[in-house]
């Protein structure tokens, strides 16, 4: 993987982290999609960037002038931006880890889930805590995390050269 800096700089690592972000948000869909088909038909409601997105759009006035393709859309344009951007936070705060990067990446992984999902989006009113879901969906959540936080930090981990430089 390669950013248009090797000097190391907070932007090389930011776009570094950003493209690893976003790249992750692929596999990560992918098990989220996975793991939700073997939920029992009672837990297989919406997953929550389809929540988050649709919340989002209602707050915004525009949810009901929506057609699915467009929610779809919508949906998969949030949560790809939301994993680009915490990508990116990502690329600015692991600079080289002391940590192989998949197991570093499954940290930062972790604490994003938990950031969002028992802080930010329940204080916003955007979504109900994992509280208040199935503990299947939760587990489904936490392990779509640790997956998009391993490939993060595979590939960010990868896109530096030997001094730690995004490369």
């Amino acid at each position: 993987m390669a950013s248009p800096t090797r000097d190391g700089t907070a932007l090389g690592d930011m776009i570094l982290g950003a493209v690893a972000g976003c790249i992750a948000t692929a596999p990560m869909t992918w098990a989220m999609e996975a793991m939700h088909r073997r939920l029992p038909e009672r837990e297989r409601y919406p997953l929550p960037p389809r929540q988050i997105a649709m919340r989002v759009a209602e707050e915004a006035g525009v949810k009901e002038h929506l057609d699915e393709g467009e929610r779809l859309g919508l949906t998969l344009l949030a949560h790809f931006g939301m994993g680009t951007a915490a990508g990116a936070l990502y690329g600015l705060l692991a600079g080289r880890p002391r940590l192989p990067g998949p197991l570093a990446g499954a940290g930062f992984g972790l604490a994003v889930w938990a950031g969002n999902y028992l802080g930010l989006l329940p204080a916003l009113g955007i979504l109900r805590p994992p509280t208040a879901h199935p503990p299947r969906r939760t587990a489904l959540m936490v392990a779509a995390h640790l997956v998009w936080g391993a490939v993060v930090g595979t590939l960010a981990d990868a896109g530096r050269d030997r001094d730690g430089n995004a490369s």
